[in-house]
């Protein structure tokens, strides 16, 4: 195991506790989400403020840029998924319909669609121009509170519209605990981590069993994200790690302490987390 210790803070203003984060595509901006009901974004290299962005009741869950990296993403307690502008901080779209705080979201391709995950129990698919729910795509019963968007493999059978669903599109695999989070790996590998602190590789090829189970502490585990040839894993410890090479190295992050680490976001080199503690911490890492 190897320790980076090396990191630049970024304190960005005055936040109650940080929610989420995200780094635009080309590195330049970023964004991070409050539970005072704001989101801030700011420039990646010194946390220097750009815009406020204001209109969500209460928490601010998630949010996340477009690919354009001039649009913002995000969901609140407040039921409501906005679309807001980067450049003036507009919000252009509000998208209502969960009866419950959007927890989670993910963006479709190039963002003509996004879907939400929500405390509702349901995962809903949006038309972004035609700012419209295009449907329920998924009815759990109880909280959804990861979503992720992958391509499929070739290798996988997704059928014809006119067939019901197969085995292979749609599955149920249960956990040792609530399902916090997950991101794709791979067309058909997927990591899911849970309230326990179990980090779930799944094959959606085969998924009645985990193809391995990652196990560091009991710590719940928030956030997951694909990164080079592994993963970045935060919990709520304040650990925050880099799995590579076959998931079999392991480097660690420090400078949390013991608050939750809520997000991670990267951009070529650098990794950035939220934290329960208000900061936003930036790492630069030498090639692994």
């Amino acid at each position: 195991k190897k320790s980076i210790s090396l990191f630049v803070t970024l304190v960005v203003l005055s936040f109650k506790q940080i929610t989420c984060l995200d780094i635009s595509s080309g590195g330049g901006l970023g964004v991070s989400s409050s539970t005072d009901g704001s989101m801030k974004i700011w420039q990646a290299s010194n946390g220097e403020l750009r815009r406020v962005l204001e209109g969500h009741v209460f928490d601010v869950n998630c949010c996340r840029f477009f690919p354009s990296g001039l649009v913002v993403l995000s969901g609140g307690m407040d039921a409501q998924l906005k679309i807001w502008s980067a450049e003036d901080a507009s919000c252009v779209v509000t998208f209502k319909g969960h009866k419950g705080g959007i927890l989670d979201t993910a963006i479709v391709d190039r963002g003509r669609n996004v879907v939400s995950g929500s405390r509702d129990g349901t995962a809903r698919l949006w038309d972004c121009g035609r700012s419209a729910c295009l449907g329920v795509i998924a009815d759990c019963g109880s909280s959804i509170n990861g979503v992720a968007v992958g391509t499929a493999d070739n290798s996988i059978n997704l059928g014809s519209p006119e067939q019901m669903p197969s085995e292979r599109e749609v599955f149920l695999f249960i956990g040792s605990d609530a399902f916090n989070c997950c991101t794709f790996l791979s067309g058909f590998l997927l990591l899911a981590g849970t309230q326990d602190g179990n980090i779930y590789q799944l094959d959606v090829r085969s998924p009645r069993a985990p193809v391995q189970v990652i196990h560091r502490s009991g710590a719940p585990v928030m956030s997951l994200l694909s990164f080079r040839d592994g993963f970045i894993a935060s919990q709520g410890d304040g650990s925050c790690f880099i799995v590579q090479q076959d998931l079999d190295y392991v480097i660690e992050l420090t400078g949390a302490d013991c608050d939750p680490v809520y997000k991670v976001a990267t951009w070529e080199k650098q990794i950035y987390t939220c934290c329960r503690d208000g900061l936003v911490r930036r790492y630069q890492l030498s090639d692994l």
